[in-house]
C-alpha cells in the first residue's frame, strides 16, 4: 500500500514570525503602526486586522498583476484598504464595502493621512445589497473579502461576474481559527467557510490555492470566460 506523501511545513512561532517580517519588507511604517495600536482599543474586535505580512503581500500581489482597479468587502478600520492603495497605480481606485460609520471613520482618518482618500470610494451599507448595485458593467481587477463569514458564499457569487480573466479574488480568515474541517462541533462560521473552501476547490471558474497566512488566505485566479 502507497505511504502518504511528507507533510512539509514549519510551523511559526514569534520568533520565526519576526524573522519573516524582518526579511520580508512587511514591518509596519508609522502610519500603520499607528493604526494597529488605535484599533487594538476597540478591545476584542481588534482580531479583525489583518496581520503586517499579509497586508504586505497584498500590496505585492495588486503591484504585480498591474492592478488599477480593486473592490474590498469589509474594510473594519482600513488597514488592508490602505495595503491594496497604495499597490495601486496614482489614479487607481478602490471601492469599499463596509456596514460601520463608527469603524469607517477610523479607516477614513487613515487614509487621509496615508494620502490615499483620493484613490478610495466608500459605500456604507450591507455588503450584499451593495454588490446587487453594482452596474453590470462594473470591472474589477482584484477583490478581497473579509466580512461576515457566513456570507462569503453569497459575496463570491455577485463578486465573481465583476472580476476581469485572470483577475484575482482573496478571501480571509479562511481556517476559521482552526475551525474548518472539523466533522463535530463546527462553528457556524467554520462550517460556511469549509464550504467554500470545497466549492473553490471544484469551481471550474476559478484556480484556487489555500495560503496558510495569517488566518488562511485564499488566493483564487478567475480564469478566461
Amino acid at each position: 500500500m502507497p505511504s502518504k506523501p511528507a507533510r512539509k511545513f514549519t510551523a511559526l512561532n514569534n520568533r520565526l514570525f519576526d524573522y519573516l517580517c524582518d526579511c520580508s519588507r512587511c514591518n509596519e511604517d508609522k502610519i500603520l503602526a499607528e493604526l494597529r495600536r488605535e484599533t487594538a482599543r476597540l478591545g476584542e474586535v481588534s482580531v479583525m486586522q489583518i496581520g503586517p505580512d499579509q497586508g504586505a503581500f497584498m500590496t505585492l500581489l495588486t503591484r504585480a498583476i498591474g492592478a488599477r482597479s480593486a473592490i474590498e468587502v469589509g474594510s473594519f478600520t482600513g488597514y488592508s484598504s490602505i495595503c491594496l492603495a497604495r499597490g495601486l497605480p496614482e489614479t487607481g481606485k478602490l471601492h469599499c464595502l463596509d456596514a460601520s460609520a463608527e469603524w469607517t471613520a477610523i479607516a477614513r482618518k487613515y487614509w487621509k493621512r496615508a494620502k490615499l482618500d483620493h484613490k478610495i470610494e466608500l459605500r456604507l451599507g450591507p455588503a450584499i445589497e451593495s454588490l446587487k448595485r453594482l452596474p453590470a458593467s462594473r470591472m474589477f481587477d482584484i477583490a478581497f473579502i473579509d466580512a461576515l463569514k457566513t456570507e462569503y458564499a453569497d459575496y463570491y457569487r455577485l463578486v465573481l461576474p465583476h472580476i476581469r480573466p485572470n483577475g484575482l479574488i482573496l478571501f480571509d480568515n479562511m481556517f476559521a481559527g482552526g475551525g474548518v474541517g472539523r466533522k463535530s462541533n463546527a462553528s457556524a462560521n467554520a462550517r460556511a467557510l469549509d464550504q467554500l473552501n470545497r466549492l473553490l476547490a471544484r469551481d471550474p471558474r476559478v484556480e484556487p490555492v489555500l495560503l496558510s497566512i495569517g488566518d488562511g488566505l485564499s488566493l483564487c485566479r478567475v480564469r478566461g470566460r
